[in-house]
């Protein structure tokens, strides 16, 4: 890493600083960076009580979510987690897409904006989850960076379990616009009161 000096108003030398820190740009290193991907270090193990305290809180009442019987009925083991489950995986396994990867963003300003989920098979209680995070495409449209995310969710036998696909939108460098800001809390906030 090169350092360079920056000059303060008063026009004399402050401390050195690395060179990327002045000329780091967030939308290309994030455009740099796709097609990379890692596995997330450890497993998420779904436990009983997390999915009925889940399907609680999205109000899904089937069954499946709160029987073992209701669940045996339907041919399985345990517990059967409402199908949106798999986003509790997700937060975790993007955290380090964002704190080390795609860097530079102001996560206040990055919203979601599509996500496509691709069942393989339900996820059930005992199983140990594991997630492969790609960088899928990156592209700039209206001022904003389109980030498309991939991840290949599988369980501790290496069974693939669920294929998702999320859009994010997001703004690097610059004010936040409160219109734009406005809009997102009205989108996001939509029947709660706040």
């Amino acid at each position: 890493m090169t350092e360079t000096d920056v000059k303060n108003p008063e026009g004399s030398a402050t401390d050195a600083v690395p060179a990327d820190a002045v000329t780091f740009d967030p939308a290309e290193n994030a455009k740099a960076m796709v097609g990379h991907h890692y596995r997330v270090e450890d497993f998420y193990e779904v436990g009983r009580e997390k999915v009925r305290e889940y399907a609680r809180a999205v109000q899904d009442y089937h069954p499946a979510h709160w029987s073992e019987d209701a669940a045996k009925g339907l041919g399985y083991d345990g517990l059967l987690a409402p199908l949106t489950f798999i986003s509790l995986v997700g937060i975790i396994a993007q955290n380090r897409l964002f704190s080390e990867i795609v860097r530079g963003y102001d996560l206040s300003q990055i919203m979601q904006t599509d996500q496509v989920l691709q069942f393989h098979r339900p996820i059930q209680v005992g199983d140990r989850l594991v997630c492969d995070v790609y960088l899928d495409s990156f592209r700039q449209v209206a001022g904003s960076d389109l980030i498309v995310t991939k991840n290949i969710v599988s369980d501790q036998h290496d069974e693939l379990v669920m294929t998702t696909y999320t859009t994010l939108v997001a703004r690097s460098g610059g004010e936040v616009d409160e219109q734009w800001m406005d809009s997102v809390r009205e989108v996001v906030m939509h029947g709660v009161a706040s």
